[in-house]
């Protein structure tokens, strides 16, 4: 009867296992081995936490078996873990440095107390093998769109039920005035999977610009197999969307495939996000096009790129100053999140204004350097001239070939030029050498008079202080117009060689 009722309970126990493994959706093995835990423990608790006992159970039969082993070592460290080698020599002749020695102990039978500890063990390790399945599934999720029910909402958060997990949307990833109940369904983006204490947390969004992306993906077949590409998304969540499409095959046209017949398949993807405007913009690889594209509905007349700064200055007529900068600025904003480049955006009669001013400035400069009539700096400042560093730098042919002068007076303007630069530069040298900027420092060609003197007003005085800087800094005190990183860089190296020098010589 007692070998019945014990055949009965490995049974059960296997029954057990196979229960919680489906239950959790966890491997049947890492139920069994929290359950060996559980059964060590306990026989800890009886025989003492100090011996090194393993529990075993026969995945077959549920049979359960305790071990204290025992490591052969000389000297003995541990009299409860370890056994000399001659005294494992007597139990087993084999035995050798390394090896374990295994005496078999009775079952024992759990009682209320090792019981419930050894139920907390399983719970345990059963939880903890969930999570790592959890983690191990979701990691790789990151990026796509999932279905849930919503479990819980606290504070505007809301905690949802994935089947398989739990995950949380926070109330700043929710669309605004969007309000969720318990047993809603809702569909939102995977963002981040992090592992954490309190076990794998699963971070959902519907603000995320990504989350329009995939929404187009499931609803547009062109999308999904690749034929059309989304390049960029910018999102107003709740009010509006821009979004960057292109075709990798010329007989297809993203945007009216995106927009679907009658609009269908654009409004399947506003309608899951509460009504959110989208404009589809149709991408280029040419960002002046491309950012003339993304303020549509507004007319462009003039765009000027500024490769360095990554900045674009647009210019657009009087009349569609509103439409391109939208309300509260949001058409604007969201063409520069979409196309990566700051916008500036300027109207005709701004932009005509500002080149007059330019123009006068300018004008104005080669009057007073070159000792010039207006007729002239205007020529000048018309065929491109900002500076007079590049009227003396010109070709005398090229300065020539301009239409009102001949070579002679090309000759007499270049001479005024660098007679006026060498006037300039000679007062900056004055004024570096009163600022103290040592010898050493305007030794460097690349460092003009000006820059010096810059350099002097920033307390840049030795060869020291010129070696302190970063690239960066040294750019900040030069202006990016006049110094490149990379030169600057050359230059502090240039200036520490000094440094190493003296360690050498050590």
């Amino acid at each position: 009867m007692a070998e019945t009722k014990t055949a009965y309970n490995r049974i059960e126990m296997l029954q057990a296992a196979d229960v919680v493994a489906r239950e959790k959706s966890i491997d049947r093995e890492q139920v069994l081995e929290a359950m060996e835990m559980a059964l060590q423990k306990a026989a800890k608790s009886k025989y003492g936490p100090e011996h090194d006992i393993r529990a075993m159970i026969d995945r077959q039969t549920g049979e359960t078996q305790l071990f204290r082993y025992r490591q052969v070592a000389d000297p003995v460290e541990n009299e409860f873990t370890q056994i000399g080698v001659d005294a494992a020599q007597n139990i087993h002749p084999d035995a050798k440095i390394g090896d374990f020695l295994t005496d078999p102990l009775p079952a024992i039978d759990l009682g209320r107390i090792n019981a419930q500890t050894a139920k907390q063990v399983i719970v345990q390790r059963v939880r903890d093998a969930e999570r790592e399945r959890q983690f191990g599934e979701y990691k790789d999720r990151i990026g796509e769109i999932v279905n849930g029910i919503v479990k819980r909402v606290e504070f505007g958060n809301v905690t949802v039920d994935l089947g398989r997990a739990e995950a949380v949307m926070r109330r700043d990833e929710t669309i605004p005035r969007e309000t969720f109940k318990v047993s809603d369904r809702v569909r939102a983006y995977i963002y981040d999977v992090r592992k954490e204490a309190r076990g794998p947390q699963i971070f959902l969004s519907r603000t995320h610009p990504q989350f329009v992306a995939k929404l187009f993906a499931q609803e547009v077949p062109e999308i999904y197999d690749g034929i059309i590409e989304i390049k960029s998304v910018a999102r107003d969540p709740g009010s509006r969307a821009k979004i960057g499409v292109v075709s990798n095959d010329s007989s297809i046209d993203p945007v009216g495939a995106c927009v679907g017949m009658r609009g269908s398949r654009v409004q399947a993807v506003v309608q899951e996000i509460q009504g959110e405007k989208i404009d589809i913009i149709p991408w280029s690889p040419d960002p002046a096009t491309f950012v003339v594209n993304a303020l549509a509905p507004a007319e462009v007349a003039k765009v000027v790129l500024d490769e360095d700064d990554h900045r674009i200055e647009v210019v657009v007529p009087d009349d569609q100053l509103s439409l391109a900068i939208g309300r509260r600025g949001q058409n604007v904003r969201l063409a520069s999140m979409l196309t990566g480049w700051a916008i500036d955006i300027l109207t005709e009669a701004e932009e005509s204004e500002r080149r007059q001013e330019e123009f006068r400035t300018r004008s104005a400069l080669f009057v007073e350097a070159l000792d010039v009539d207006d007729v002239i700096a205007g020529l000048l400042v018309t065929e491109g001239f900002t500076k007079v560093d590049e009227v003396a730098a010109v070709a005398v042919e090229d300065l020539g070939a301009i239409e009102g002068f001949d070579e002679a007076i090309a000759e007499e303007l270049q001479s005024r030029a660098q007679d006026w630069i060498a006037r300039r530069d000679a007062a900056y040298d004055a004024k570096r050498r009163e600022m103290g900027v040592a010898d050493d420092i305007a030794a460097f060609e690349v460092l003009s008079p000006a820059m010096l003197v810059a350099l002097g007003e920033k307390g840049v005085l030795t060869l020291d202080d010129l070696a302190d800087l970063a690239g960066d800094e040294l750019v900040e005190i030069l202006g990016k117009d006049e110094m490149s990183e990379e030169t600057a860089n050359a230059i502090i190296m240039k200036a520490r060689e000094h440094w190493f020098a003296g360690e050498e010589q050590t």
